[in-house]
Order: structure tokens, then sequence, then C-alpha cells
């Protein structure tokens, strides 16, 4: 299971990449290997204002539809249209290719409220 250094992470196993105002979200490589084959994704169109804590989304595999959580506040500023294609890239490259939203963040302060790589990695193990 990989557990990227530069990442934050959601206890629902979302991640967040911020770079400047702009975070970029998927899900962990934990989640997908727990859902198996994703087979589709429900995304927010862009202008959509998402909130900490509450789904923004879905993500449908052969054997269940797990919601996606927002690690922070915001507005979707970009979402990865080819995951409609390819939902596959969830399973193959859930960090990269398989990233699901950019979210322009109302308040980085919110970021403290995440879990650092180590505590993530601690959470799954359990």
């Amino acid at each position: 299971m990989e557990v990227p250094d530069d990442l934050l992470y959601t206890e629902q196993h979302e991640w967040l990449r911020i770079d400047g105002t702009t975070g970029t979200v998927g899900i962990t490589d934990y989640a997908q290997e727990e859902l198996t084959d994703v087979v589709f994704v429900e995304l927010p169109q862009p202008g959509a204002v998402v909130s900490q804590g509450k789904p923004f989304g879905t993500v449908e595999a052969i054997k269940a539809v797990s919601d996606l959580y927002s690690p922070v506040d915001g507005t979707v500023s970009e979402v990865n249209a080819a995951l409609t294609e390819n939902p596959e890239w969830v399973n193959e490259d859930p960090y990269g290719k398989g990233w699901m939203v950019r979210i322009a963040i109302k308040d980085k302060t919110q970021a403290k409220r995440l879990l650092s790589p180590n505590a993530y990695h601690k959470l799954v193990e359990q």
C-alpha cells in the first residue's frame, strides 16, 4: 500500500495535494484496493461548492458504491473528466492520473485537521 509523504489524508480515505490555494483530491491506494475494480466515478461540476467532511461525489466499483468526501471547504475548479471514459485509472494510478477534482481552497487552515502520512498509515493498519 502506497502512502505518499507529500499528501494529507482524510479518515474516509481521500488524499489532498495542496499547491498554493488549489487542492487536488483523489482516493487513496488503500481505498481503491478495498473497492477493487472501479467502474464509474460521479463528480461535481466545476463551480460546485464543497464542504470539509461532506460528500461531493461517488465511486462505483463492482462490489460497492462509496461516497467521496471533501477534505476542505472550497469551490471545484476542475474535474478529471477523463475518468468518465477511464474509471480504471483510479485503480491503476490513484495518486496520478486517477485524481478526481481540483478545489479552490477557501481556508487552508482546515488542512491542519487532516491526517499526516504517518497518521494515515497507522489508521489503515488497524
